[in-house]
């Protein structure tokens, strides 16, 4: 039988419970490289929820760096990974508990991915051009549902978010910069 290379994921855990950072290694050569990016029995092997299904595939496309967005908490799980690019991730645990405000960031790129529990704010900011930040969800995000959503606001000082360009120098949305602060944010309990 021949023996013919394959994606391999690695899983460790953060201070967050349930967010986990998976290391890709994948099969590269003179052509390129091959990825499974997302394969559902290799990562629940590796601690992914058995329960999480996707429903909907997201793409953000970012042209500059400095493009930030977030933080933006949703009453579902997600699956975070980069085709091309990189970018700086960081998150913060909104969830009513005792992790409340706990937060996690890192580099991402196409060697890593994330899975983010619900109620927990994802926010990221890109590192290079043409930076494709792909997620993967177990509900479908909702225009009429938005307002029911947890944010919290990038430059809070208590989360105290070290974003590799300054949050003045970044590019974000008007929506964005007026997230509430940490101590007046909607705490997560649940989905509705």
């Amino acid at each position: 039988m021949t023996k013919v290379p394959t994606t391999v994921f690695k899983s460790t855990t953060t201070d967050i419970p349930g967010l986990l950072v998976f290391e890709i290694d994948y099969p590269k050569d003179e052509r390129g490289y091959y990825q499974e990016n997302y394969h559902r029995e290799k990562l629940t092997q590796q601690g992914l929820p058995k329960d999480f299904k996707v429903v909907q595939t997201n793409v953000s496309y970012n042209k500059k760096p400095g493009v930030t967005r977030g933080f933006h908490a949703e009453p579902w799980n997600k699956y975070l990974s980069i085709v091309t690019g990189k970018v700086f991730v960081a998150y913060v645990d909104l969830r009513d508990g005792p992790s409340f405000g706990r937060t996690f960031s890192m580099e991402l790129d196409k060697n890593k991915s994330v899975f983010l529990p619900e109620g927990v704010a994802n926010g990221f900011q890109t590192l290079q051009d043409d930076t494709y930040y792909i997620y993967s969800v177990d509900e479908h995000w909702s225009a009429d549902a938005y307002d029911k959503y947890c944010f919290v606001n990038l430059a809070d000082p208590e989360i105290d978010i070290k974003w590799p360009i300054a949050l003045d120098d970044a590019v974000l949305s008007d929506r964005d910069k007026t997230h509430p602060m940490l101590e007046d944010a909607k705490k997560f309990r649940g989905r509705y």
